[in-house]
């Protein structure tokens, strides 16, 4: 079915059994994203936007040391941090809160030895190599190995002590414990076998026994975490010239200690292609649904919902100087300073908007969330908890429209964390709050079209995206 090239969203997969586990599939990104969700009308105004952060001269002073180092060394540093239990996120050598943290962490492990450092965040050339060798250390105890898999021609890193059990399975291999409560299966599709929409709505896919975490869908790469009641589990799926490729890794809640880490070690040394370039953009379809109007350069300020021709709904921070849609000026048209909704004009695209649900969420319902990007829509799902969206949102959230599962409109994301962390390289589920139906209906007054009551089907999130991927726009601040 024909689809705008920049609509990210979800597809299926056919999961893989793993040890006994519920089926799990995985996915590591090389940065991070995202399931969505919405939540009932909150009481009260809802809370503005963080303000900028106040820089911390100790941690710039050790993004300073940090940053002199060569790249080889630094991500040395961050992957011996992974072995030592501090650092959970990707190796990448950048300098960022999560790296800092783990050094600082690890300085306070080691402080009570003699000869320990301070907790500066800041490596010396003896701590430096103290660490390095603990990471090496442990990763031999580990029996860590990345090398290339000849049924896929991925590479990957195996714990080959812990999954000790090798055998071919279609498409790929397994390894496997001896007790089979820890799985890695790796998996390669040919082109036009399979693609990453397929791929993703299977693995994204949620039943009474399988709960999704985590899910990001991105033009190049997919990413889905979980847990069944017994398990855990991990998927990552890439695509390229050579079709799709990727793992999934799965394993006994009793076994978390050690395998969280070891989650994050494998989907490090992930590399789907090696020596390939990453595939590039598909070209552009007749599209059968409306075209979202490309975002300017660089990442949206904030997200703005289409409520009708030249009407937009966001929710804009306390300055937000000289809005901007499409790269070009939008008025403000009237705002709520308790709730930092604003209604702009300016350019929208063609297409339906979704209308408001007739009543709230409940708590635990799925939700469907669609925020601006860079590449154009982006889409997660999540569920309602009595505190708003729980959801790992990226930046360019706010304000982004949390639909439920018949595509009708819940609420806004209100605000994200000024300093989000990530785990394993994805931005684990947070709770947001929402600006809910009751302040939406307030404020656009009778430009609000409410659903009528009664159910409805439901429908699956790529049709709810696809419906509504125009609905959705980048509002930026300042130009």
């Amino acid at each position: 079915m024909p689809r705008p090239a920049r609509l990210l969203a979800a597809g299926l997969l056919p999961l893989l059994a793993c040890g006994g586990l519920a089926p799990a599939a995985i996915a590591q990104m090389p940065g991070p994203s995202a399931p969505g969700s919405g939540a009932p009308a909150a009481k009260g105004p809802a809370p503005r936007p963080a303000a900028p952060a106040t820089p911390d001269p100790a941690f710039e002073a050790a993004r300073a040391a940090f940053e002199a180092r060569p790249e080889a060394e630094r991500r040395a540093v961050q992957d011996a941090l992974v072995w030592a239990g501090s650092y959970n996120s990707v190796v990448t050598g950048a300098f960022g809160r999560r790296t800092y943290e783990a050094i600082s962490a690890w300085q306070v492990k080691e402080g009570g030895k003699p000869g320990g450092a301070a907790a500066t965040g800041i490596l010396d050339d003896p701590a430096r190599a103290a660490l390095l060798a603990a990471g090496e250390a442990a990763r031999r105890a580990a029996r860590f190995t990345a090398a290339p898999d000849p049924a896929t021609g991925l590479v990957i890193g195996v714990p080959e002590r812990l999954l000790s059990r090798r055998s071919r399975i279609a498409g790929g291999t397994r390894w496997q414990s001896t007790d089979g409560r820890v799985t890695l299966d790796t998996k390669a599709y040919a082109p036009g076998e399979t693609d990453l929409d397929a791929l993703f709505a299977q693995s994204a896919a949620t039943t009474p026994e399988r709960k999704v975490t985590y899910s990001l869908k991105r033009p190049d790469f997919t990413v889905v975490t979980g847990e069944t009641p017994s398990g855990k589990f991990y998927i990552r799926h890439a695509a390229g010239p050579a079709g799709v490729r990727g793992f999934t890794l799965s394993y006994d809640k009793a076994s978390s200690r050690e395998m969280d880490r070891l989650v994050i070690a494998v989907a490090n040394s992930f590399v789907p292609f090696p020596g390939e370039a990453p595939m590039p953009p598909p070209p552009r379809p007749a599209a059968t649904v409306p075209d979202p109007i490309a975002p300017a350069a660089g990442p949206a300020t904030v997200t703005g919902l289409v409520a009708g021709p030249r009407r937009i709904v966001a929710v804009l921070p306390g300055s937000c100087p000289a809005p901007r849609v499409a790269g070009e000026p939008a008025r403000v048209l009237r705002r709520d300073e308790s709730s930092g909704l604003a209604l702009l004009d300016g350019a929208t695209p063609p297409g339906p908007s979704p209308v408001l649900a007739p009543a709230p969420a409940t708590p635990g319902e799925a939700t469907i969330v669609l925020a601006a990007g860079v590449d154009g829509p982006t889409v997660t799902t999540g569920e309602v908890a009595a505190a708003g969206l729980i959801a790992p949102l990226q930046p360019g959230a706010v304000g982004a429209p949390v639909l439920d599962r018949s595509g009708r409109l819940l609420g806004l994301v209100a605000r994200l964390p000024a300093q989000p962390r990530l785990v394993a390289g994805v931005l684990p589920p947070l709770t947001h709050p929402l600006v809910g139906l009751a302040a939406l209906k307030a404020f656009l007054g009778p430009e609000a079209s409410t659903a009528p009551a009664g159910g409805t089907p439901p429908l699956t999130v790529g049709t709810i995206a696809g419906r509504f991927a125009g609905a959705v726009v980048g509002v930026r601040c300042g130009g």
